[in-house]
């Protein structure tokens, strides 16, 4: 079973920024398309970028310009650069390679 541990998270001001990280257990990790989810309480988790095993990266409409996913095969590491925070970006921030979830880590951003 593949461990997928993000850290990262935390309090935020609004405008500010933060870079999460997600750490691969899998031996195949340059192999797996990985992507960056959220969910705020009460609502659907949500996809906010994504990132193949070539380097394209596709991301969500709210977070286009401020958020950048990026990834280092060797430490099997997966990244989310997310700069100019908004309050409506505060949610439990998941990883995902096609198959198993992260345990999630909190983004808070404060008005």
């Amino acid at each position: 079973q593949v461990q997928l541990v993000e850290s990262g998270g935390g309090l935020v001001q609004a405008g500010g920024s933060l870079m999460l990280s997600c750490v691969s257990s899998g031996a195949y990790f340059r192999a797996r398309h990985m992507g960056w989810y959220r969910q705020a309480p009460g609502e659907l988790r949500e996809l906010v970028a994504l990132i193949t095993v070539t380097g394209a990266t596709n991301y969500a409409d709210s977070v286009k310009g401020r958020f950048t996913i990026s990834r280092d095969n060797p430490k099997k590491t997966v990244y989310l650069q997310m700069n100019n925070l908004e309050p409506e970006d505060t949610a439990n921030y998941y990883c995902y390679d096609g198959n198993s979830w992260g345990q999630g880590t909190q983004v808070t951003v404060s008005s």
